[in-house]
């Protein structure tokens, strides 16, 4: 594994002064050889050593500040610059200014993609992929991108098929690792983000399936959001630290049953609502009959026998659970 090493790079104002005086210099060096030549040409006679030297030394001159004007590098806050000599790693520039280091080190690096390029996606579904040249540029960005997941089809822990979809925050922590050991750090964040995904969405339940099941206090995907994402974050980080890729937060974007299933799944659900609806009801119904019971028969205005409380709970259990409107009927015989 390639370890990221810190180097300081040379004030590029001074060689900047330098390369325009090399520049001006050539420039006038040329223009009095060819001035002698001339001079020398018009007399008639030969033309001096001087001026073969001045032609010479301008074009030298010349080569040596376009040498050295390739030498410049300007880094905005949050970019850093990975500094690779004919292969070998030096060093990475992490400080933001204007810098001078030496001119022969890479711009680029060979990567291979898919077709001969490399894809540096926008994320989500309907974003626009632009496709890079082959060849990475050896100056990174450390700000804080985000990855935008496609949704996409997992099984969950009980089997069924869902949708899901992530969104992650990441930066590159580490120049060397991203450049050096993975051939695309970007393609790889995209490729590890769906894969840990799939992971995680197949170590939890959608949702509990019975309100009184002995595992409705485990997690699962919709009910328990921070622990998912927080396992999301984990497994990130551990699959992406070889690329050197630190991720600061995971979330899901989108969760739902698949299409094929999403039909019963909703009829389980309105079952569930209707039952819990239902118990509610019972139980307030309960409670009314025997506080109605309690009071007529403390308060001596009707004495129950068994049968009268039994046949009285009854009317009014069918009263208060009843999804229509009760209608009344008036007794106008005894009881029995």
């Amino acid at each position: 594994m390639t370890v990221e090493k810190n180097i300081k790079a040379r004030s590029g104002w001074g060689v900047l002064v330098l390369t325009a005086l090399g520049y001006v210099a050539s420039v006038a060096a040329f223009v009095c050889g060819i001035v002698q030549f001339v001079a020398a040409d018009d007399a008639g006679v030969a033309a001096p050593a001087t001026a073969a030297l001045l032609l010479v030394g301008g074009i030298v001159l010349f080569i040596c500040a376009l040498v050295m004007s390739n030498g410049f590098i300007a880094l905005q806050p949050g970019e850093a610059k990975v500094c690779l000599l004919f292969g070998n790693y030096v060093g990475t520039v992490r400080e933001s200014g204007f810098w001078w280091a030496n001119p022969f080190y890479s711009r680029k690096i060979s990567a291979k993609g898919p077709d001969g390029e490399i894809a540096e996606e926008g994320g989500g579904t309907g974003s626009l992929t632009v496709k890079m040249p082959l060849g990475i540029s050896t100056k990174v960005s450390l700000r804080v991108r985000t990855h935008n997941g496609e949704r996409i089809k997992v099984n969950d822990k009980q089997g069924n098929p869902i949708e899901i979809a992530t969104v992650v925050v990441w930066r590159v922590a580490d120049t060397a690792k991203a450049l050096f050991d993975v051939d695309n750090y970007i393609s790889f964040v995209s490729m590890q983000a769906e894969t840990a995904l799939r992971h995680v969405a197949s170590l939890y339940a959608y949702d509990h399936m019975e309100d009184d099941d002995s595992t409705n206090t485990s997690i699962t995907l919709r009910s328990n959001i921070e622990e998912v994402s927080a396992s999301l974050r984990e497994e990130l980080d551990r699959r992406l630290a070889p690329a050197g890729v630190k991720v600061d937060d995971a979330r899901l974007t989108h969760l739902a049953y698949a299409p094929e299933i999403a039909p019963a799944m909703l009829r389980r659900q309105q079952a569930e609502a209707i039952i819990a609806a239902r118990k509610k009801i019972v139980e307030g119904a309960v409670s009314m009959v025997d506080m109605a019971l309690s009071e007529l028969s403390d308060g001596g205005v009707v004495e129950f026998d068994e049968d009268r409380k039994a046949t009285m709970a009854s009317n009014l259990m069918v009263v208060l659970c009843g999804e229509s409107e009760a209608q009344p009927v008036v007794n106008t015989g005894s009881l029995y």
